[in-house]
C-alpha cells in the first residue's frame, strides 16, 4: 500500500478545469518530485491533497484512508503536512513562536519541546535565531524556518511547494541537502520545484505535469535523461 495514492482526480475552479484525471503515488521513504511549467497544475494538486480544494471526481488515499473532502486540520493530524509556496510565515513573531505554531494539532502539541529540539539539530541556524523576529531573517533563513515549522507538525509526508523560489544558488544547495537529511530522519517528501534538474536528480521518482494532467512519470534519473524533459525544461 502506498503512503499517498491519488486516483484520477478532477478539480475545477468554477467552470475552468484545473486538474484532469490526475493520478500519482508516493511510497514511504521516497522523495518524489513533481515538475512542470507555470500553470501546469502542480500547486493546485498539492492544495487538493492538503484539503484546501476538493476534487469533483476521483479519490485521495493517505495510509489507506480516504481523505478527499476531509478538513485540512484533520489531514495534518494524520501526518500529511504542506509547506506552502512563499512560506506564509508570521513576520512580526519570533522564530520560536512560528515554530510553536507548527505544532498546533493535538498530537504534535504534546511533543513540542522534543520536536523543536530535533528541528534545531537539523537546522542549527534556527536555534541561533530563535529569539529574532522573522522579518529580520534572510530569504534563505525564512525558507528554512518554513520547513522547520512544517516538521513541528510531526509529518509522515512533507509536501514542499516551490521551496527554492527566489533563493541564491548556494542557499538552494543547502535546501536540497536539508531534504536529504529529512528523508534520512524517516520523513517522506513530495516536492514541487522550479529547478527541474535538481528536483529530478534528488528524487527517487518523478512526475511531469502539463495543462492539468500528468504527462510523464518514472525514476528521477530516467526522467532527467528523457529528451522530452531536456527540451521542455532544461533547454537542451
Amino acid at each position: 500500500m502506498s503512503l499517498l495514492q491519488v486516483e484520477e482526480i478532477d478539480v475545477f475552479y468554477k467552470d475552468a478545469q484545473a486538474l484532469r484525471q490526475v493520478s500519482l503515488r508516493v511510497e514511504e521513504g521516497e522523495i518524489v518530485s513533481l515538475v512542470g511549467g507555470n500553470g501546469a497544475g502542480k500547486s493546485t494538486l498539492l492544495r487538493t491533497i492538503s484539503g484546501l480544494l476538493h476534487p469533483q471526481a476521483g479519490r485521495i488515499l493517505f495510509s489507506g484512508s480516504a481523505i478527499e473532502g476531509m478538513p485540512p486540520h484533520r489531514i495534518v493530524e494524520m501526518g500529511l503536512v504542506q509547506v506552502p509556496e512563499a512560506r506564509r510565515l508570521f513576520p512580526f513573531m519570533t522564530v520560536q513562536e512560528n515554530l510553536e505554531l507548527g505544532s498546533y494539532n493535538h498530537q504534535a502539541r504534546a511533543k513540542t519541546k522534543e520536536t523543536m529540539e530535533r528541528v534545531f539539530e537539523i537546522l542549527p541556524i534556527l536555534r541561533e535565531r530563535k529569539k529574532q523576529v522573522v522579518r529580520s531573517l534572510s530569504g534563505g533563513e525564512q525558507q528554512m524556518l518554513a520547513v522547520g515549522r512544517g516538521l513541528m507538525a510531526g509529518p509522515r509526508l512533507l509536501m514542499l511547494d516551490e521551496p527554492s523560489l527566489g533563493l541564491a544558488p548556494m542557499v538552494v544547495q543547502e535546501l536540497f541537502a536539508l531534504m536529504a537529511r529529512i528523508k534520512e530522519e524517516g520523513v517522506t517528501i513530495l516536492l514541487v520545484e522550479q529547478d527541474v534538474r535538481r528536483a529530478l536528480k534528488s528524487a527517487d521518482r518523478g512526475y511531469a505535469m502539463d495543462r492539468g494532467q500528468i504527462i510523464m512519470e518514472g525514476k528521477g534519473q530516467e526522467l532527467l535523461e528523457d529528451p522530452r524533459i531536456k527540451v521542455a525544461y532544461l533547454g537542451i
